[in-house]
């Protein structure tokens, strides 16, 4: 059984991570000082880099959008991930074995090593296709690319090969790099194997003399392969792609995921066409959003994977569907309206008055035509009802009521209820009939689509599109952990240990580091899987008006800026007197007091090294976490690591030094408000504390 990853796990896994080398995976990363670097954002275009990366304190930040996490939550947005995949992913590529609470379990290690055997093959393999496709002997699959408008660049874009005539080219290739016959029956790569005498029967290549695509999952992880065939002496199927196996499930993959998903993820659109040439011809004519089932109809697993593409939350986003304009095209584009209600997106339907797939458009009319083809889309509902009416003799009374009675079902099951009514007016238009009746017909449909779905459990209707997300972490009152205790946290010490106080900035105690509730670790030690980790959207959420961003040009508020960065990134820099005084500190400008009061918490909490910066992001509002990632990767202005902690002690003396200025002002404010005479002693006292401020500051300056 599937169990949560121990917290100090994932710790340890972030500790050992390197962030700078797995963001150097995806972003050419260049020096920006003392331990940062930064490079081309991946979340958003630019043309100067913006994307800071600090491995010191495991965090990145982009400037120009707002993104910033740790290691974790960058291989969760760029490989759209969940937080566990991610971590099993990170723990594997360090060599680490993950514990799970409550007797759970992960992947076995032997599993991992399979998988991973099983991935190195394809990849082999895939790399083997692509060469044979500059062989003699693969020139019916250069015409059959050149004859569908796509040159040698596009092949090599979409790494599109060629499986020789042979029966056994890539079973010597594969074996000749390592492979056993044993391993290779499990790639699907490979017929036979199935005799009585069972592991021991002979295998041969299963593409043989066809042009192959290779399918990839969300990471860009070959996980199989789709094959044309070329010659009319093949006696197989037009098509035919990997069988099930350990990677390839054909209802949860989708050809050109790999390549779309940055696109889809940014533009929130989603684009379902109907074969790889045609995935290939969108993507060459702009439309980098297309993609592709893979011998099977758009269904209930595709719709998860793009629903986390799309982040489908109501705040916007659409999925397009393709289809021919024949009858099985017309089949396909129904199908697919039975799954509508799955999204919250807004679906629609882009179908060809002449029956063109893009491909063909694009060979015929040329890439804008395809463009053109997918600005043209119509509502789903819309096509829906109009095929529905298809259906009906529409010149008989008989035949419009029964038409009515089909489509008003349709139309109730519209999720933008303010759309109904035009719709229901449009379809009395299309029957001819009065609006009021139909109107009525429609409202019908909606009580008893109601009356349907209030039978049916929170997780039903959320598996339908209906009702709330139920299936997001459960919300916990703030000061309880997971098991209901309200134990504050058991371990002091750390950085910061000092702090005074656990009281947070708006009157609340401050929670210990992964409070249930927050979307982070639990109090109890794991992770509860959220995919919604870190910053839930895109874009990171706006202050409002309780947190306006500071401004930097009032010199107190810049003093308190740039000892929260100093706190932030370099907290083994400060010793035990400065911590103290850092704690102890007061801050004006809202944001600056909401994350001091996180970094107290944090403190208090006994937040590691590797949990520190992360500690901090999870202790202030959601709105904030962008800004904490900021304050983490800024770069400060030191040439060697010396003039570091000249910086970082010349900051904290001189925000020592402001509280100073603050304590005088109230302690001489008092002594204008006494009577030296009634009160003699606290007069006293409080002269000698001024001259202690004084004698402080002295010193202070000094330095």
């Amino acid at each position: 059984m599937a169990g949560l990853i121990k917290r100090e796990d994932i710790d340890e896994v972030r500790q050992r991570t390197d962030i700078k080398e797995v963001v150097d995976g995806y972003v050419t990363l260049k020096s920006a000082g003392i331990g940062s670097f930064k490079g081309l954002c991946p979340f958003h275009d630019e043309r100067s880099p913006s994307f800071h990366v600090r491995p010191q304190v495991g965090t990145y930040h982009c400037f120009g959008c707002g993104e910033g996490g740790d290691v974790i939550s960058f291989l969760q947005k760029m490989d759209h991930t969940t937080f566990s995949e991610t971590v099993e992913k990170l723990a594997h590529r360090i060599n680490y074995t993950l514990r799970y609470e409550d007797g759970g379990t992960g992947p076995r290690r032997e599993d991992v090593g399979k998988r991973q055997r099983l991935l190195d093959a394809h990849k082999v393999a895939a790399e083997f296709f692509r060469e044979q496709l500059q062989t003699p002997g693969a020139a019916a699959a250069r015409e059959f690319l050149s004859g569908r408008g796509f040159d040698q660049a596009a092949a090599e874009h979409f790494a599109v090969g060629y499986a020789p005539q042979g029966w056994d080219g890539l079973l010597k290739h594969l074996t000749g790099r390592g492979f056993t016959q044993d391993e290779l029956r499990l790639t699907g790569l490979f017929s036979g194997g199935d005799g009585s005498d069972g592991r021991n029967s002979r295998i041969y290549d299963r593409f043989r003399g066809r042009l192959i695509w290779p399918i990839r999952d969300l990471t860009g992880a070959t996980i199989g392969f789709g094959a044309r065939k070329l010659y009319e002496d093949d006696q197989g199927p037009k098509y035919l792609n990997t069988p099930e196996t350990a990677l390839y499930k054909k209802s949860q993959v989708l050809y050109g995921i790999d390549l779309a998903k940055r696109d889809i993820a940014r533009s929130r659109q989603l684009v379902v066409v109907e074969g790889y040439t045609d995935v290939m011809a969108c993507h060459l004519s702009g439309i980098q959003t297309a993609v592709a089932t893979c011998g099977t109809s758009f269904g209930t697993d595709h719709i998860k994977i793009a629903r986390r593409l799309l982040s489908d939350d109501g705040t916007g986003g659409e999925v397009i569907f393709t289809f021919d304009g024949d009858e099985a095209g017309q089949k396909a584009a129904l199908r697919a309206f039975e799954e509508d209600q799955r999204f919250v997106a807004q679906t629609y339907v882009a179908v060809e008055p002449n029956g063109a797939d893009p491909c063909d458009l694009r060979l015929s009319h040329g890439e804008g035509a395809v463009r053109e083809l997918i600005s043209s889309r119509r509502p789903l509902f819309e096509f829906a009802i109009k095929a529905t009416l298809k259906k009906f003799n529409l010149d008989t009374v008989e035949g419009r009521v029964s038409a009515l009675r089909a489509a008003a079902p349709v139309v109730a099951e519209i999720k933008d209820p303010a759309m109904r009514p035009g719709y229901s007016r449009e379809l009395a238009g299309w029957l001819g009939m009065d609006v009021d009746d139909v109107a009525r017909a429609v409202a019908g449909a909606v009580k008893r689509g109601q009356s349907g779905a209030a039978g049916k459990t929170g997780r039903e209707r959320d598996q339908h599109g209906r009702g709330q997300e139920s299936n997001r972490s459960v919300q916990q009152s703030p000061g309880r952990d997971r098991q209901g205790s309200n134990r504050p946290s058991d371990r002091e010490g750390g950085w910061g240990s000092g702090a005074p106080s656990r009281q947070q900035p708006n009157g609340r105690a401050g929670t210990p580091y992964g409070q249930a509730g927050q979307h982070s670790y639990g109090d109890g030690g794991y992770y509860d899987g959220d995919p919604s980790y870190g910053p839930e959207s895109g874009q990171p959420a706006a202050p409002g008006p309780a947190y306006p961003r500071p401004d930097l040009r009032d010199p107190v508020v810049r003093l308190e800026h740039q000892a929260l960065e100093v706190a932030i990134q370099q907290p083994g820099l400060l010793d035990a007197n400065q911590w103290e005084q850092f704690m102890q500190a007061r801050f004006l400008a809202p944001m600056h007091v909401a994350v001091h009061g996180a970094v107290r918490a944090a403190g208090v909490s006994g937040a590691t090294p590797s949990q520190w910066v992360e500690t901090i992001r999870q202790e202030v509002p959601q709105e904030l976490r962008s800004f904490v990632s900021e304050l983490a990767v800024t770069p400060l202005p030191a040439q060697n690591d010396d003039g570091l902690r000249l910086y970082c002690r010349g900051i904290l003396n001189r925000l020592q030094d402001l509280q100073i200025t603050h304590l005088k002002a109230e302690k001489l404010g008092q002594l204008q408000r006494m009577d030296p005479s009634a009160d003699p002693e606290d007069f006293q006292r409080i002269n000698r504390e001024l001259m202690e401020l004084e004698m402080q500051r002295r010193a202070l300056r000094s330095e």
